[in-house]
This record gives structure tokens, C-alpha cells and sequence, in this order.
């Protein structure tokens, strides 16, 4: 019972800090759309590779997301992102208490 109490804190804890990444790649994503980045700059291209596949699908899912000229597809995501760091990772960790 205690491997498994300290694999659910681990995975836990783990996921959370992965969350909280992507979530900042998110925003690190979002600023750049903002000042016209290089798109053959390499760094550009990972973060496109990340982030844009997933809001592509909210896009597509909820079309009344772009307003006007602002998309809203990331802060849909980063809203999702933190309901799963505050509700997946909590459970996983108070599973482990």
C-alpha cells in the first residue's frame, strides 16, 4: 500500500509540474503570435509543433471562439489546463494520503 500511496503522490506531483510547463508554453506561444517571430527560427517551430495541433482542435470544436481578429483558443486551453492541474493532480494526491 505505500508504493502504491508514493506512486500516485509521484505521478501527481510529476503531472502537475508538466501542466504547469505547458501551460507556460502556452503563453510563451501566445506572446510570440503578438510581435511577429521568425517562423524558421527553431525555437519558433517547436513551440508551434506543441501548441498549435491542440488549439487547432478547440478551434475547430468551438468555432465561436475567434473574435474578430483575437483567438481565444489558447486562454480556452490554459483554462483547461488548469482545471486538470487542480482537479487530476489534487486527486491523485489526496488519493495518496
Amino acid at each position: 500500500m505505500i508504493i502504491a500511496n508514493n506512486f500516485l503522490f509521484a505521478l501527481g506531483t510529476v503531472l502537475g509540474y508538466v501542466l504547469e510547463l505547458y501551460i507556460w508554453i502556452v503563453i510563451i506561444r501566445s506572446l510570440l503570435t503578438w510581435v511577429n517571430a521568425d517562423p524558421r527560427n527553431p525555437l519558433v517551430q517547436f513551440l508551434v509543433v506543441l501548441v498549435d495541433p491542440v488549439t487547432r482542435k478547440i478551434r475547430r470544436a468551438m468555432p465561436f471562439l475567434r473574435m474578430g481578429m483575437v483567438d481565444i483558443s489558447p486562454l480556452v486551453l490554459i483554462f483547461f489546463l488548469f482545471f486538470l492541474k487542480i482537479f487530476v493532480v489534487r486527486t491523485l494526491i489526496q488519493l495518496s494520503m
